[in-house]
């Protein structure tokens, strides 16, 4: 065993911050993350600033903000061309780097400074579209094809679609499960495929609780009785009743039937279960196989609004969507703190350095996040006063402010304005922004926060500019 810690980065793709048993939330059932958070810190105000795939993969692995790396929204087949990243570093310093599961980069091959990368990046539109095979962009897919010995064996052969609350039992047998895909073989990497006489840096990524909601059969039917929590729905919500589409099973503004909320709900939890069993199988690995020195993180790319004030999937301004779990936990040597939860406003952007430390590594210059390390260790201080997010949305095109404790929204196209009073209304129910009188106070600081970009947000006098064109790309940083 080296002396150099270990690193296990565990990332699941659109689960919400609240979704956790050690959260508090009343329903879903994630014992082996709750002992992670026992026996760790969570952070109970992280978030992802631009929250769907690419834009908070890109934080996660440049440790950067949206200002910085371009990105804020969501745009397939857009090259990765960012020289300093989280694997490059843990290369470059003599780590073992191998990423298991969803990257959603461009080329889908890019290995982003991994040694070695072992992809399931879940349905794609963009990627399946344009190869030949999907075996060329898939590992899994070969895998599932010599299990079965189907040569045409696909996951989508269920027909559940991969953006919406349709949601049914796995239709095969449960260890072909992309789930269970991911962690057998991130196992098999800790058992036989490392360099034995380097640290690992091993990226875990699990394509669920995204849909579709296909769970086993166990873990959605467990939900099936439970009493679940009804959304909560704003006194806002008709700003969206112009973009309601009823009926489609895809939209993200929509109001749909109590059973199909309640089918939805228990695929989406049943995913949260399953993945839970199997990040257990693999911390026990690490005891089987002699490597207890690991620091283990767990994260999501972003959450799922799941029905709260009538929207779904992610991309909105609103707790569902951006607020994200985050775990991190050490060996016993170390001075994280147990049990502890700290109420620090955190990014996604923060992974990178907060990693870098743990491993005793040198931090590069120019990073926008900042290492979560001593908040673990007990020391109370903040390390970004707000977090700024935005995610280009068409009309509801949006950008926000939060310190954890209160959020302004301001849709960009729509010029509306809100304010929620976090600690009073953690649901976001009752928009403030007509009351308030500390709306100008995040209003000014928005503003400033913004006053330089090149949509030109704000004019001459310091007033917002709605209706501006927006890009999910931000070309003066990234040239297409």
């Amino acid at each position: 065993m080296t002396k150099q810690a270990n690193i296990i980065l565990i990332c699941v793709d659109q689960w919400r911050g609240d979704a956790l048993g050690s959260a508090g939330h009343p329903v879903v059932s994630t014992p082996f993350l709750d002992q992670l958070a026992t026996n760790g810190v969570r952070f109970s105000n992280a978030f992802s600033s631009c929250p769907s795939c690419i834009a908070a993969r890109v934080a996660l692995f440049t440790g950067l903000s949206q200002e910085s790396h371009g990105r804020v929204g969501y745009e397939d087949g857009v090259d990765w061309n960012y020289p300093v990243t989280l694997a490059g570093e843990f290369s470059r310093n003599g780590y073992h780097t191998q990423s298991i599961g969803k990257m959603h980069v461009y080329p889908e091959r890019n290995k982003v400074g991994f040694n070695d990368v072992l992809l399931h990046d879940g349905f794609l539109h963009f990627a399946r579209k344009n190869c030949v095979d999907l075996a060329e962009i898939d590992d899994y897919i070969p895998w599932l094809r010599e299990q079965t010995g189907r040569s045409d064996a696909d996951y989508f052969e269920n027909g559940v679609n991969c953006n919406s609350y349709v949601a049914r039992p796995w239709d095969k047998e449960e260890y072909l499960h992309p789930t269970n895909f991911i962690t057998s073989s991130s196992v098999d990497y800790l058992k036989s495929r490392r360099d034995e006489e380097s640290p690992f840096f091993l990226f875990v990524s699990y394509h669920r609780p995204h849909p579709p909601y296909d769970p086993p059969a166990w873990a959605f039917q467990q939900y099936l009785l439970d009493e679940m929590l009804s959304p909560p729905i704003g006194d806002w919500t008709d700003i969206f009743e112009l973009f309601m589409q009823n009926g489609d099973p895809t939209a993200a503004f929509c109001k749909i039937p109590d059973r199909t909320l309640r089918l939805a709900q228990a695929g989406y939890y049943g995913h949260m279960t399953h993945i839970d069993h199997q990040i257990n199988r693999l911390l026990e690995s690490l005891v089987e196989f002699d490597l207890e020195n690991t620091y283990v993180c767990f994260v999501s790319d972003h959450g799922e609004m799941m029905g709260d004030h009538n929207c779904f999937r992610k991309a909105l301004p609103y707790r569902g969507s951006v607020s994200i779990p985050f775990l991190l936990s050490g060996p016993t040597s170390c001075n994280i703190q147990s049990g502890l939860v700290s109420d620090i406003a955190v990014e996604l952007r923060d992974v990178m350095p907060t990693l870098l430390n743990c491993a005793g590594l040198l931090v590069p210059d120019g990073l926008d996040g900042k290492s979560l390390l001593p908040a673990a260790c007990g020391n109370p201080e903040s390390v970004h006063n707000f977090i700024h997010g935005e995610h280009a949305y068409g009309e509801t095109s949006n950008h926000w402010l939060s310190d954890g404790k209160e959020k302004y929204i301001w849709f960009s196209q729509l010029g509306k304005e809100q304010f929620f009073d976090l600690e009073n209304d953690p649901e976001e129910c009752h928009d403030l922004s007509a009351t308030s009188p500390r709306l100008a106070f995040w209003r000014e600081r928005f503003i400033n926060t913004i006053k330089d970009r090149p949509e030109s947000f704000v004019d001459d006098a310091g007033n917002l500019i709605s209706g501006r064109p927006v890009s999910p790309i931000l070309n003066n940083i990234i040239k297409q």
